[in-house]
């Protein structure tokens, strides 16, 4: 939080909430723990954690994983997001997210569950200061902000 607020600082940028979300895993509906209400990260510690990573540029500071700094057991990082959803579905892997994500992008056989954890995600939009937005890019928020509110309630 510290490293990106200093960088949108000097950029003379700004973040916009959209909302805040409890941390979820995301594993396949075959996984030992689908049936839980909940999972703690003793549960997962058995299990492959799946990383996005976006290339040699990538940053410890700007990892899209939430608690990163954690070491796992079992670790595969990939560079598709369309493999960590391969790999859900054909191993007992999982990732960590907000919990939000539509089901047209995940299909029926990933489901999310709660992360028995503090840790909450922030998600926005990033603008700079001096954004204001003409009647399409106003248009593109509100749908935005239709969006996510339609996916909380999936």
């Amino acid at each position: 939080k510290d490293v990106i607020g200093k960088m949108l600082r000097e950029k003379h940028l700004e973040f916009h909430p959209l909302f805040r979300a409890p941390l979820h895993v995301f594993i396949s509906r075959n996984n030992p723990l689908a049936g839980r209400k909940s999972v703690s990260m003793k549960d997962l510690e058995s299990l492959p954690c799946l990383t996005y990573e976006q290339g040699d540029q990538n940053s410890f500071y700007f990892s899209e994983e939430i608690l990163s700094t954690l070491n796992h057991e079992k670790s595969i990082k990939v560079t598709d997001k369309g493999t960590i959803i391969d790999l859900m579905t054909g191993t007992d892997g999982y990732t960590i997210s907000s919990g939000i994500c539509p089901s047209y992008l995940r299909g029926d056989d990933i489901i999310s569950i709660p992360l028995d954890v503090e840790e909450i995600i922030r998600i926005g939009v990033i603008t700079h200061k001096d954004y204001r937005p003409t009647a399409l890019g106003q248009m593109y928020l509100d749908v935005l902000h239709r969006v996510v509110g339609d996916m909380q309630s999936e």
